[in-house]
């Protein structure tokens, strides 16, 4: 029998994670030829989510526990959850019901067919309309700047095989951006389509900061580009600013007494170059931090207590 493992990770889920609990072990109760584990990552939440996960960790031992020592962020505590999975493919899906349980015989079908990566994509939501045009303008730009094919409206819910987890394993990226992995590795992979539901309880801990160094990580994980617009950048207002120099210049001799340089050009022309230097002193900046990241060989997670492994 084929051992799946499903990975939810949870920070202030109090009021969905017996739901989830309780779904995703209801479809495997019609799935009688896999056999599975539910490991619950916890990244260091402040309410009565540890409790609950101990409890069930107690009643079923398909239920595995990760408590954190703090809280790492979404990305790190959830990638570092993919990779403690055993079974022959892993399951991420969140803890508020917003990726349907009911897609895991779907996901297990496509793989079953010999696709390493079957992944959900959106095509609606149930959630803020405006919250998912901005995200569709997301991935919009991310398949504009990327080097390689980025897939649009897939937030990570869906299968991966174990094949591909020991390649993101043996990469050893402390802060990895996994859906933009998929198409870079190159893998046999496909998507399923879904409608995203609403949160059945609690309130999302993602905020405008979370969702900017996501979106920021990303970039730098999938793209060059933003390092060579920097450059191009340069050599066209340097080409613009000697052109504009030599015509003042020449204006200034015909017109001698007449032409007036004035200092609001001059002024325009500083604010101008400076604005533009300090945001691609931004951009360097953040590769260098990704860089940074990388290299200090950090872990992803430490871990305060483990149940069930």
């Amino acid at each position: 029998m084929k051992h799946i493992s499903i990975m939810t990770p949870c920070y202030n889920e109090e009021g969905n994670i017996r739901n989830i609990y309780q779904a995703v072990k209801e479809q495997f109760e019609r799935l009688p030829q896999y056999t599975y584990e539910h490991i619950f990552i916890d990244n260091y939440s402040t309410d009565r989510s540890r409790e609950i996960l101990r409890e069930l960790a107690e009643q079923d031992k398909n239920v595995k526990v990760i408590l954190n020592a703090r809280n790492f962020g979404p990305n790190r505590s959830g990638s570092y959850g993919m990779l403690q999975g055993t079974g022959d493919a892993l399951i991420c899906i969140v803890c508020d019901l917003q990726d349907p349980p009911e897609m895991i015989p779907a996901f297990l079908q496509k793989w079953e067919e010999g696709y390493k990566v079957v992944l959900g994509q959106k095509t609606g939501s149930r959630e803020n309309p405006f919250m998912f045009q901005i995200r569709k303008l997301y991935y919009k730009i991310m398949e504009l700047l990327s080097e390689t094919e980025h897939l649009e409206n897939v937030t990570g819910y869906g299968l991966f095989d174990k094949e591909v987890l020991d390649m993101i394993r043996w990469m050893d990226d402390p802060d990895p951006y996994i859906r933009g992995l998929v198409p870079q590795l190159g893998y046999k992979w496909c998507l399923v389509e879904y409608t995203q539901q609403k949160r059945t309880a609690g309130k999302s801990s993602y905020n405008f900061n979370r969702y900017f160094d996501f979106a920021i990580t990303g970039l730098t994980h999938v793209s060059r580009k933003p390092l060579r617009l920097a450059t191009m950048t340069g050599f066209i207002l340097s080409g613009v600013s000697f052109a504009i120099a030599i015509i003042y210049l020449i204006m200034k001799l015909v017109y001698w007494d007449s032409f007036q340089m004035g200092t609001a050009p001059i002024l325009i022309g500083m604010f101008l170059l400076g604005s533009v230097q300090l945001a691609f002193i931004g951009i360097i900046g953040e590769y260098i931090s990704a860089i940074l990241t990388k290299v200090t060989k950090r872990p992803m997670v430490v871990e305060e207590e483990r149940i069930n492994f």
